[in-house]
């Protein structure tokens, strides 16, 4: 009886420690993104973005007492390289991943991530091909009509242009498809008649200037361009030496920092919406901007400040977590979190909506626009 007694101690003490190491084990949390190549401006700075929140969040005791481990890939702007990185990650059991930063890497990897369950929340992928969807794919900004309403108002209302080139990138067709898609029906709702779109794959080879030239032909008002913060810049070089007059705007998509950095004073005086007021007040955007730069001695930009919403609202759920919930259902049960700037709303098929702002570039620096505040 003794001995019977003494080996039932030793196998509870036994469970004892095993679920007292399985509770401090590190909660594995996955980032994919661009982290080389021409978007990789946008990819390390998403990157950024999620370290700080993690390092934020550990230091503030991690998620019911466990720390949080960032597993990182690559996904280079490349389908296959970002089904391979997202395999990765899986491979590691990750509990969710923040990411990707582009709309079509989302499209490469939603696929894997609805067979496995799991969790990916993107702070920057606003393309209309993973709107209303049920599924396991989230996003903390809405998605590309809510840029473009605000884009397409301003050129034919503020700017009073009417004829606009549309030049776009192929390699991220998801998003610029659907960017221009949107872009069309509401211009031309407008009254506006743009002109036939010219699309480019974005690569070491691409000729601006005979891209640029194409552009301007047939004379539009202005030319808005679909891409990267690199070949914007470019584009946007080319442009003015031809006509060094002609409106210029671009999408989201190119305005991080780097845009002004390489474009100069070509971009002067361009325009872009974006959901990031960077001269926001907020308490909390004052904080983590601080914390952003005194990490990384840098100003944050979008990538940065999404990614960083983004991991929060995965910590978020998974202290909300129920232990009958899957982390898809604590995220859809809380709905509403804390994001930086502005609450984060997410909907029953993972978006989200939030104001737009319009921003142009001044002496270097994205401004915002007051006619877009009404």
């Amino acid at each position: 009886m003794r001995f019977k007694l003494y080996s039932l101690l030793i196998v509870v003490a036994s469970l004892f420690m095993l679920l007292s190491c399985s509770s401090s084990e590190p909660i594995l949390i996955g980032y994919l993104g661009g982290l080389s190549g021409r978007v990789s401006d946008l990819g390390t700075g998403g990157l950024y973005g999620t370290r700080l929140a993690v390092e934020m969040r550990n230091k503030s005791g991690g998620v019911k007492g466990r720390m949080i481990t960032l597993i990182e890939a690559d996904d280079q702007q490349d389908p296959e390289a970002a089904r391979k990185a997202m395999d990765r990650l899986i491979s590691h059991n990750v509990v969710a991943v923040v990411g990707p930063m582009t709309s079509d890497m989302a499209m490469a990897t939603v696929a894997q991530i609805n067979h496995e369950k799991l969790v990916m929340i993107s702070p920057t992928v606003t393309t209309g091909d993973l709107t209303g969807i049920d599924d396991y794919f989230f996003r903390v900004i809405p998605a590309t009509r809510e840029f473009v309403k605000t884009n397409a108002d301003y050129y034919y209302h503020t700017l009073g242009l009417r004829r606009i080139r549309l030049v776009y990138d192929l390699r991220n067709k998801s998003y610029t498809e659907s960017w221009l898609r949107d872009f069309m029906q509401i211009f031309i709702a407008a009254g506006g008649s743009p002109l036939n779109p010219i699309s480019f794959s974005s690569s070491d080879e691409t000729r601006f200037s005979d891209l640029a030239r194409q552009a301007l032909s047939a004379h539009p008002d202005g030319v808005i361009i679909l891409g990267n913060s690199v070949d914007a810049a470019m584009l946007c070089q080319s442009l003015r030496q031809i006509n060094p007059g002609i409106a210029i705007g671009t999408s989201a998509w190119a305005a991080s920092e780097r845009l002004t950095i390489l474009g100069g004073k070509s971009v002067e005086g361009i325009t872009v919406a974006q959901f990031f007021d960077r001269q926001s007040t907020q308490p909390d955007y004052l904080v983590f901007k601080a914390a952003y730069q005194n990490r990384f001695s840098r100003e944050p930009g979008f990538a940065e400040l999404f990614a960083f919403d983004a991991a929060n609202v995965i910590f978020d759920a998974l202290e909300s977590k129920a232990p009958n919930q899957s982390l898809k259902q604590a995220i859809l049960a809380k709905k509403t979190f804390r994001g930086t700037q502005n609450p984060i709303s997410i909907d029953a098929n993972g978006d989200t909506e939030g104001k737009t702002f319009m921003l142009t570039i001044k002496d270097g620096n994205f401004a915002l626009r007051n006619a877009a505040e009404h």
